[in-house]
């Protein structure tokens, strides 16, 4: 009776002393999604950017809400209807579709303002407001679209587009990533600026793009920015990321596993503090 005793005493006190579970949901896109799904990318990556956080901060539990393709327009559009929980902690990694899809930006306005869905910024404040609706409480964390170079996707060759290197419809992606960031200054939050640190720049993010060359006609591998110009026939050309390519990303666009570790260690800087 007595061992039974100083044993729930020793339970009592070690429950009493362990970490609280925080929930985490994490909000995105492909680059989200695909933390569960390396099948999808060839299984060129082993795990994503939250299974790493959690091996760190085991006190963290997190809930996927990433969807393939999806834009911060896409999700404030249908944002009473995905089912997001209450959480402690919700990021929110979106704006690299955005762009490519040539959803307008808006202004500082549209945001302040809460214009609603018509733009980015907009979109990004009807997507915060429904997070403090579920809880006020909670911290929120941004992340900026990474740079990207010329994207090919492994299972669908016809599938591919060009870099951030370069406007689409007359907006750079760099534009969104610095409302992002002014966004999460403005509502005290902390941000994580992929697409301004250091070693995620255009010229890290493949080691090589292998192409034929126009002059040869032999494949050769091409790097950054030489390939930009060097066209590629979905049709008969051969995967342009060999495995050997891969560095910050596989495919120009998604991370490979150095990629989702450099998010990972930022992402665990901030979360340690909470």
């Amino acid at each position: 009776m007595k061992k039974c005793i100083i044993l729930f005493v020793i339970l009592l006190f070690q429950s009493s002393f362990a970490p609280k579970e925080i929930t985490w949901v994490a909000i995105g896109d492909s680059i989200t999604y695909l933390n569960e799904h390396p099948d999808e990318t060839g299984n060129r990556i082993t795990k994503g950017y939250m299974t790493r956080v959690v091996e760190r901060l085991p006190q963290f539990k997190y809930i996927n809400k990433g969807y393939n393709g999806w834009t911060a327009v896409k999700i404030a559009t249908d944002i009473e209807k995905l089912n997001i929980p209450v959480a402690d902690v919700y990021s929110i990694f979106l704006g690299t579709n955005d762009w490519w899809g040539s959803k307008p930006l808006g202004t500082w306005a549209d945001y302040e303002n809460n214009t609603g869905v018509a733009t980015v910024q907009g979109s990004f404040r009807v997507i915060l407001n429904k997070l403090r609706s579920l809880n006020p409480q909670a911290k929120i964390v941004l992340i900026t679209p990474m740079q990207r170079v010329d994207f090919v996707y492994i299972n669908n060759f016809k599938n591919n587009a060009f870099g951030s290197y370069k406007e689409k419809n007359g907006q750079r992606l760099e534009q969104f990533a610095d409302a992002i960031v002014a966004i999460a200054k403005f509502e005290g939050v902390p941000v994580v600026d992929l697409y301004h640190k250091k070693g995620m720049d255009h010229a890290k993010l493949v080691h090589f793009k292998y192409l034929k060359d126009p002059a040869t006609g032999n494949y050769k591998k091409f790097t950054f920015p030489d390939f930009v110009d060097v066209p590629f026939n979905p049709a008969s050309d051969e995967y342009p990321y060999p495995v050997e390519a891969s560095q910050v990303t596989y495919d120009g666009l998604h991370p490979a596993d150095k990629g989702y570790e450099m998010i990972t260690k930022e992402l665990v800087k901030i979360f340690k503090k909470w």
